[in-house]
């Protein structure tokens, strides 16, 4: 990595450092237990392409901006009337799965690694509310989480990783966005910071026209290109 160093890490936190597709799939599993894995994974889709298509909407000033809680009630009572499912109980329950989303097998000993050496801060598009819950059930450890929320918008509106630089009191070059998802990084980089895709099972690979400043197989291995790239503080 070239010049100049890094001050900060900031993080994606969906898909990048938990698995999201596990934990919504669990709480399918919850709601309807007759359900077979190819079952399972259409109503996967089917929430993922609710969620995706919303955002897309408030991006595009299509609809207002509302808050990822209010999403998920919404994909939960998609895949509830999918499924054949009425209850509201069980509607509710589904929607708080995507709290309840397990980290990576290497995002602990990853961030905390990490954390020896630089300020981390955890930047995603899940609400508040969502996000502290998340946290905690995932055990991530941040010095600063911020969420979407703030700025009434989601990723890759630049406006959200503005957030994170006027966090940081830093100069957008002075921080790297890591993330699994291609479309995040490039987000980032419309401000100005520095970025490093991170491979994970799930999220959105780069193209061969990404021109990222880092590429890891995961947070160990960003771990240890930094060390390598970037002199002893």
């Amino acid at each position: 990595m070239s010049e100049p160093e890094i001050d900060a890490i900031v993080l994606d936190v969906l898909g990048t450092l938990v698995d999201e597709p596990t934990g919504i799939r669990a709480g399918i599993h919850q709601l309807a237990p007759a359900l077979d894995d190819s079952g399972i994974e259409r109503l996967l889709s089917l929430w993922q392409r609710h969620i995706d298509r919303e955002q897309r909407r408030v991006l595009d000033g299509a609809r207002p901006y509302v808050t990822t809680e209010l999403l998920d009630h919404e994909a939960a009572r998609l895949v509830a009337d999918a499924a054949g499912v009425e209850d509201p109980a069980a509607v509710a329950a589904l929607a708080l799965s995507g709290r309840r989303l397990p980290p990576w097998p290497d995002t602990v000993a990853g961030l905390a690694r990490l954390a020896q050496r630089f300020p981390l801060i955890g930047l995603s598009n899940a609400s508040r509310t969502a996000l502290l819950e998340l946290n905690a059930h995932a055990g991530l450890r941040w010095h600063q989480a911020l969420s979407a929320e703030d700025a009434r918008t989601y990723k890759p509106d630049p406006a959200v990783y503005e957030l994170a630089v006027t966090v940081s009191g830093r100069s957008p070059e002075r921080l790297l966005m890591v993330a699994a998802h291609a479309w995040d990084l490039r987000g980032a980089q419309t401000l100005g910071l520095r970025t490093a895709y991170v491979a994970r099972p799930v999220g959105d690979p780069p193209t061969p026209s990404d021109r990222f400043d880092l590429y890891a197989d995961g947070l160990a291995d960003l771990a240890d290109q930094l060390d390598r790239s970037l002199p002893p503080q």
